[in-house]
């Protein structure tokens, strides 16, 4: 004789169902920490990005300065007193080579801390969709 075996198929079910959904809300919920943390080392990296913008328009405010005396000094003296002009050339010339060089720089580690965001800010739009669902 062979053991008559009773499986009652709502104790199965209800537990599964409710273990799925209870991961899921763990799911969710690593991910919204995962992105607290995500966000706090953006912002370290936005802070870092900072630093060369404002030095850059720094530079770039006293490469205007010396552009600026570099055009007075012309219109003043013009032709023959071109040394002095060509000083200020030069210095401004090099400061807005430098403002520009710590611009760019700025921009690009930002431009990365972007692409980085909108990832998790999907993968998690994405989880919460399929919570929805279930």
């Amino acid at each position: 004789m062979t053991p008559d075996l009773k499986t009652d198929s709502s104790l199965g079910l209800t537990p599964l169902v409710t273990g799925i959904i209870e991961d899921a809300q763990t799911l969710i919920s690593q991910q919204l920490t995962l992105f607290q943390s995500e966000i706090k080392e953006d912002l370290g990296r936005t802070k870092a990005a900072a630093v060369p913008l404002i030095a850059g328009a720094a530079v770039g405010l006293l490469a205007a300065f010396f552009l600026c005396t570099m055009v007075v000094r012309f219109m003043v003296y013009e032709w023959p007193n071109l040394p002095e002009y060509a000083a200020n050339g030069i210095v401004g010339a090099v400061l807005a080579i430098g403002s520009g060089v710590l611009f760019a720089l700025g921009t690009s580690l930002l431009e990365k801390i972007g692409v980085r965001s909108q990832k998790i800010i999907s993968a998690l739009k994405e989880n919460v969709q399929w919570k929805t669902k279930t």
